[in-house]
């Protein structure tokens, strides 16, 4: 058979093809013309979407992948196009989110002259992705994408980045795709070591408080149900990170709560008190571990994980257990005895009950005065069965979305963990409605954040996008104004915001949009929002000087809770 002469750009279209690419976020211009061109001709096989800001298309293919599981896309164009995008590849890297980003670029003959939009893509981004290349000649296109798409999903996910000269997008080649499942000097799955599985198990079964700290790499590993596997048979309590909540029900009786500075207040006493502490596909985090000098120093220590490089990063373990833990997990289960630690965990009992009443009670249970992010967010979690997609922003609704609303379903948290991006909240729900386009997507956002990406009403406008979108109204940078109530002396500087009527922005992009601003008003309004699938917009009006508690100050040790007025 005679091979294929493809352009560049059609070489592109194919190998997305290939790569089972179904959905494509981002902007068009002048040095990607070509590749728009291209995707003109495939309309009816990929759903393009047209964000209103490139680092909207970057944060739409995290949102995109993070629920569905899949290689988010994003397409732009060279120079701050290029550029605008830097912010989600940055989120991605740190949330081991896999997206391919391709932007457009200058023909190679003006590489290195200062052309109009050209950008030294490949040196600012590597830094901050998996792997970044440049494409240069139209018979590169397919081996490019194939190993981008590789490195990408496999092993500890992450961004790629392939940036493309406008003479490679209109060279022509032969095209033959062949999908690449190994690089010589790429290992992403580790061998797994049966003296290290022996060795966990042994320290497991010997555990008489056995604690489990759970993070997203179970959930990037699929290995959810041999999670909940093994914690059953060896009777392991469970807490999650922030990124790792929804890799088991909280409905589960070994499940928690959330470790960390916003987390619950038994599993962080309880990290300083269990003799066996097992880390499942997390890093350490210093909003986990706070002060590493007192961090579970009486426990003896195993982590699972997929990357050698985080082993005894942050905190000397006692074993290590290196692999995809959809391997791991049920290898240690094999050799776990059936155990009961009633006892152990009825010492959680004393801290839930204690905060709830200091806490969570006074969350939820409010009906005087202004409403509180909390009730709104539960109220939120159970109108939708506690089965839907929460998506965030950062900032206060953030902690308060991890920490009440409810999660059924694995892959239901979408939240800019390690770098903490405001302006994630929006793009990323798009993203993850096109992902999960039967669940329904919630998505908080604070009235700060909102306003860094609010251009992406746009992108709900256009596709008819059925996302709810709840705007936390405080007039407030809600988490710096509590950090200077706490910390400098009520010394608000620069946190008070006067802002603009969303109901009429939103109503302004053809958004059906309401205002609630009394507690009788609420459930009403939540439901009427949920009644469809059509977009809305849910503007609340809550307490200004409302504090996210429990908190643990940054740089303390884990059993340095505060509560708040108990």
């Amino acid at each position: 058979m005679k091979p294929e002469i493809k352009t560049g750009s059609h070489a592109l279209m194919h190998a997305l093809l290939e790569e089972g690419v179904e959905t494509i976020f981002g902007y068009p211009g002048g040095a990607i013309i070509p590749v728009f061109d291209a995707l003109y001709d495939y309309h009816d096989r990929v759903k393009y979407v047209l964000t209103r800001h490139e680092q909207g298309a970057a944060h739409a293919a995290e949102g995109y992948a993070r629920v569905s599981g899949k290689v988010g896309v994003a397409i732009v164009t060279s120079g701050p196009a290029a550029t605008n995008t830097i912010t989600g590849i940055a989120d991605a890297m740190l949330d081991n989110t896999p997206i391919v980003v391709i932007t457009g670029q200058v023909g190679s003959s003006l590489l290195g002259t200062d052309a109009f939009q050209e950008t030294d893509v490949i040196s600012i981004t590597q830094p901050i992705t998996k792997w970044s290349y440049q494409i240069r000649r139209a018979e590169d296109v397919a081996w490019a994408v194939s190993r981008a798409f590789y490195i990408a999903r496999s092993g500890r996910p992450g961004p790629v980045v392939l940036d493309f000269t406008k003479d490679a997008q209109l060279g022509k080649a032969e095209f033959k795709y062949e999908p690449c499942n190994f690089i010589r000097s790429y290992l992403p799955y580790p061998d797994l070591q049966i003296e290290s599985i022996e060795a966990a198990a042994a320290i497991i079964n010997g555990a008489k408080k056995p604690l489990a700290i759970v993070g997203q790499g179970v959930v990037l590993g699929s290995a959810e149900k041999e999670l909940v596997a093994m914690l059953e048979k060896a009777d392991i309590p469970a807490a999650c990170t922030l990124l790792g909540l929804s890799a088991i029900s909280s409905e589960h009786p070994l499940f928690k709560g959330m470790v960390g500075m916003h987390g619950n207040l038994g599993p962080n006493i309880k990290t300083n008190d269990c003799d066996v502490l097992i880390a499942i596909g997390m890093r350490f985090d210093d909003r986990v571990t706070g002060d590493l000098k007192t961090y579970a120093k009486q426990a003896k220590i195993i982590h699972f994980d997929i990357d050698p490089a985080e082993i005894n990063k942050n905190v000397k373990v006692d074993v290590s257990v290196l692999g995809d833990v959809k391997e791991s997990i049920p290898a240690i289960t094999a050799k776990l005895n059936k155990a009961n630690h009633q006892a152990w965990k009825d010492e959680f009992l004393p801290y839930e009950e204690k905060e709830y009443n200091a806490v969570i009670k006074k969350e939820l249970t409010s009906s005087e005065g202004k409403i509180k992010m909390g009730e709104v967010i539960r109220k939120v979690s159970e109108a939708t069965n506690n089965q839907a997609v929460c998506v965030t922003d950062v900032g206060q609704n953030q902690m308060m979305g991890a920490r009440y609303f409810k999660y059924k379903n694995t892959r239901s948290l979408i939240t800019s963990g390690g770098l903490g991006t405001m302006g994630f909240g929006l793009p990323a729900a798009i993203g993850a409605k096109f992902g999960a386009p039967n669940r329904t997507v919630c998505c908080f956002v604070g009235d700060g954040g909102i306003q860094m990406t609010i251009q992406e009403f746009g992108t709900i406008m256009q596709e008819k996008l059925g996302v709810k979108l709840i705007i936390l109204n405080n007039n407030f940078l809600g988490m710096v104004r509590q950090w200077q109530e706490m910390f400098q002396n009520e010394r608000y500087s620069s946190t008070p915001m006067q802002n603009p009527n969303f109901v009429a922005i939103a109503q302004a992009y053809n958004i059906e949009s309401r205002l609630v601003t009394k507690h009788t008003d609420l459930d009403e309004a939540i439901a009427d929002m949920l009644s469809d699938d059509r977009p809305y917009v849910l503007v609340v009006d809550v307490e200004q000087n409302g504090m996210v508690y429990p908190m643990i100050p940054a740089g303390t040790c884990v059993t340095n809770v505060l509560l708040g007025d108990e």
